[in-house]
């Protein structure tokens, strides 16, 4: 599947990463493709993992991060050798170099717009948590957990804090990088200024971050000093992105006090000092960003706004089990999409170069592909992400909306493509959260259950994002109720339409997906697994 992408300057190539899988491991390797027709070209290969290409604003560098990539149980290799570096090569031709060699590795790259710097991010300092003396020089296994934010669902351990760094790409990496940022907080979001002299980012450095959340944006300079917050927010403020002209910072937030999952991210600007910060999406009922869900489209940026010109912003937002890219007026107004409203689109990235606009997105039950806008149709680019579906049965894609106790409730239905009328085998599929949401970009569940014959139905129940405020808030603090009740009538549906089995209905589900799963099977004697 495509992974990210960068545009050249000039606006005439796509720089991607493209994901596969090579046994039990992932593989990903940067290609490069015109933008006017023409095969991709392969930049990179080998057993690595090489992810969030950034093109040099000169056009002549792809910088990104690899990683090694081994199978399970492989011999061979040193421990930590799966740890991700800085890398760099020429957009044309040549091999890729190595610029560090950073002890805990690195997770992000970023040029400064002037091609002297790379910020990086990366983990720093001692590990967490951990008790008793080294020995031999290795770390003990023991740890004293005295916090909530000791580990992460997706990394595992919380073993380092991630600070900014900066190394001096004229040198190609042989001064080593510079640390800017420590402390017992995280680092995110990295944005430079247009003059290069400043670095703007997101950190939550209250003491009891781990329970009360309240990110701030500040600034350090490039050349290093003290760190200064530069916005905050009564709730949360967060991804910087500074305009091409250097006056105005836009960045996302909540401007209420203590926020919850039902108060939607919006869309702010404040002047370039943090100043008179304003509201460019106030009537906006769902948060911007990718709230829809699909394990098929797995974009590793775009958390910021991005600049179309001096006067138009760029993002996405997930509305009605979709997720659609949009454009903002800088001087405020309506969202205008850049896509139909009855797309079936799960968007990812979106740029653009000129009057031309770029997107990474899953359409319509497939992988994530490249596209080019213009006039809300979208012209694909790539291939190379969902091509390795059609060597296998596909399923049909059906969007329902039926009657629920807390108002129309919306189901994404996979099918057979030859399932015909008769009632299917039918597993009712529980998005997690439970501020999830399906949408239509494709699971591989689904393209697994129904090349076997099943039929898999995927409810927004209530505590769903992408449907509004309200519909998240009527969940919250009834577990095992309202979303019970949900998930019954999506049952009683699917059986009086003719779509599922009444004997024959199992259910399925990942974090609360499984939570869910296991209390309706408690609960109620309707489903057989």
């Amino acid at each position: 599947m495509i992974e990210s992408f960068d545009l050249t300057p000039d606006g005439s190539s796509i720089v991607f990463g493209r994901r596969v899988v090579d046994g039990n491991a992932y593989r990903s390797h940067l290609w490069v493709v015109p933008v006017d027709g023409g095969r991709p070209r392969r930049l990179t290969d080998g057993a690595v993992r090489d992810t969030g290409p950034q093109v040099s604003p000169d056009g002549q560098w792809v910088a990104f991060v690899r990683a090694a990539s081994r199978q399970p149980g492989a011999k061979g290799g040193k421990p930590g050798d799966e740890t991700g570096q800085a890398w760099i090569m020429s957009v044309k031709r040549g091999r890729p170099r190595r610029l560090t060699k950073l002890k805990h590795g690195v997770d992000s790259v970023h040029w400064s717009p002037d091609c002297r710097s790379l910020a990086l991010l990366g983990p720093a300092g001692e590990p967490r948590f951990v008790v008793g003396p080294k020995r031999d020089g290795v770390e003990p296994v023991a740890r004293r957990i005295t916090r909530t934010d000791w580990r992460d669902d997706d990394s595992g351990l919380w073993e380092r804090r991630t600070h900014l760094w900066v190394l001096d790409a004229t040198h190609r990496g042989r001064q080593g990088p510079r640390q800017l940022t420590e402390g017992d907080y995280d680092v995110a979001n990295p944005a430079w200024s247009p003059d290069s002299h400043w670095i703007a980012f997101d950190a939550d450095m209250e003491p009891d971050w781990n329970i009360h959340f309240r990110y701030r944006i500040f600034r350090v300079a490039a050349a290093g000093g003290s760190v200064t917050e530069l916005v905050s927010l009564k709730g949360d403020a967060r991804a910087p992105s500074y305009s091409p002209d250097g006056r105005s910072i836009a960045f996302l937030g909540t401007d209420v006090e203590n926020p919850t999952v039902a108060d939607p991210e919006r869309v702010f600007l404040a002047t370039s000092d943090g100043h008179r910060a304003r509201c460019l999406t106030p009537d906006l009922d769902d948060g911007v960003g990718a709230w829809a869900w699909a394990d098929l489209a797995m974009a590793e940026d775009m958390e910021a706004p991005a600049w179309e010109d001096a006067d138009h912003l760029l993002t996405i937002i997930g509305v009605d089990g979709r997720v659609r890219p949009y454009r903002l007026p800088r001087a405020g107004g309506e969202p205008e999409p850049l896509v139909a409203e009855s797309a079936r689109v799960v968007a990812g990235s979106v740029r653009a170069h000129g009057s031309h606009l770029f997107v990474s997105a899953a359409v319509d039950g497939r992988a994530s592909e490249l596209y080019e806008l213009a006039e809300g149709q979208m012209r694909r680019l790539t291939t190379l992400g969902s091509g390795w579906e059609d060597r296998h049965r596909q399923f049909s894609l059906e969007e329902l909306e039926v009657p629920g106790p807390g108002g129309p409730i919306q189901v994404w239905v996979a099918s057979p493509r030859d399932a015909g009328e008769a009632p299917l085998p039918t597993i009712l599929h529980f998005h997690g959260g439970p501020n999830g949401c399906w949408a239509p970009g494709g699971t591989m569940d689904s393209l697994l259950l129904t090349a076997h014959g099943y039929r898999v139905a995927m409810p927004n129940v209530r505590g769903s994002t992408t449907h509004g405020s309200a519909w998240i808030r009527a969940h919250m603090g009834t577990w095992g109720e309202t979303d019970a009740a949900d998930v019954m009538a999506v049952s009683d549906a699917l059986v009086e339409r003719g779509l599922a089995d009444p004997d024959r209905i199992g259910l399925m589900g990942l974090s609360y997906g499984g939570y869910l799963a296991q209390w309706m099977v408690c609960h109620s004697d309707r489903f057989a697994a």
